[in-house]
């Protein structure tokens, strides 16, 4: 069903931006196809929207048309080796479907519980949190090519994942509209807890000895969500902490050199250790560290936007503009650079506009 001059601000988390020109709600394959052959008809720009919440609209919206996606339906396969496949539509809740492979004692997302958004925008940002990430278990993806038309399959090496990427996002972003996603779950496995914050958690709640593996799965699935709520990083109308569009930066990645570099300069300027997590690429730092010591602290505001007062990494949306956030997100981002020398990559989509104030 196509629409017209469809405010787009109500249909994201962040609560932010103007109206798309035209607007078009797709529940299956067939109008994902009408759409994309109304917009070729008409040389119009296209852009998917799911859950609305890794999203920045621009305040004079959306000029083309928006897709909305509505595709459901979510199909359990038998058991295979101790693993279960499962194939959800792109407008699949994503934590719906965690909450089920849960409940059903299937291992491999607990640790993404309560991340917003839909199914068919996992594998384009390889969602990840507390040591998981989207890659470890999909399977494949099943999309249309926007020139075509044509539906085409990737494998999980086909995404071409990085961290917080695939190639969806980068070298072929915007030439797909993911339809459905398949993922492989272990069945029975304990659930693997990395991240200190999270193990303290779990602690707090019991612990995990002598829990078989399902009742694991729950407890710690309880202990993200509780973790992620006590940051406001939950979709929650009623706590204006959660009006943003989740972690807005990536934690960023260094060399070996540049982390003795900028904890050099950091401990001769104030001294104390600079926060990192060892990776295969290098250093992870987190985000939300850098942007506190760049003096952004949480619940820093300017005019309508402001970092969230529980958690530094999220931008929040105070009664302003979307000109309002990204002037916040450039200031921030200059900060960082100018003290550390890293520059921070925005994790949102910006739709409408530049991505500058």
């Amino acid at each position: 069903m196509l629409s017209e001059h469809v405010p787009l601000a109500p249909l994201t988390t962040l609560g932010l931006g103007g109206p798309a020109r035209w607007l078009a709600e797709c529940r299956g394959e067939a109008d994902v196809r009408e759409a994309l052959g109304f917009a070729a008809e008409r040389a119009l720009p296209v852009f998917v929207l799911g859950g609305g919440s890794n999203v920045v609209v621009a305040d004079a919206g959306f000029p083309g048309l928006v897709l909305r996606m509505e595709i459901g339906g979510v199909t359990w396969g038998p058991e295979a080796s101790g693993t279960v496949t499962v194939t959800a539509g792109a407008g699949v809740a994503w934590d719906d479907l965690v909450a089920e492979a849960v409940t059903r004692g299937l291992q491999g997302v607990e640790c993404l519980s309560g991340i917003p958004g839909t199914v068919g925008g996992t594998p384009i940002q390889n969602v990840g949190a507390y040591g998981q990430e989207v890659a470890g278990t999909l399977v494949e993806v099943e999309a249309i090519d926007r020139a075509s038309h044509e539906r085409v399959v990737f494998t999980a090496a086909e995404c071409r994942f990085g961290y917080r990427s695939s190639r969806f996002k980068r070298e072929d972003a915007d030439r797909y509209v993911i339809v459905a996603a398949t993922f492989r779950l272990r069945l029975g496995a304990p659930p693997v807890v990395r991240y200190a914050e999270l193990e303290a958690a779990v602690a707090a709640a019991g612990g995990l000895d002598g829990l078989g593996p399902s009742d694991a799965l729950l407890r710690v699935r309880a202990a993200v969500l509780g973790v992620r709520r006590g940051k406001a990083m939950l979709a929650d109308a009623s706590d204006p902490n959660a009006r943003s569009a989740g972690s807005f930066f990536t934690n960023p990645v260094v060399t070996e050199g540049e982390f003795a570099e900028i904890s050099r300069r950091w401990s001769v300027s104030s001294g104390g250790a600079v926060p990192g997590h060892s990776e295969t690429a290098g250093v992870k730092v987190p985000a939300a560290w850098l942007i506190e010591r760049a003096g952004f602290p949480k619940g820093t505001r300017r005019g309508g936007a402001a970092v969230s007062a529980k958690h530094a990494l999220a931008l929040v949306n105070v009664g302003g503009t979307t000109a309002d956030l990204l002037a916040l997100a450039t200031e921030i981002e200059r900060a960082v650079h100018e003290r550390f020398g890293i520059r921070l990559e925005r994790e949102p989509v910006v739709v409408g506009g530049s991505g500058t104030p």
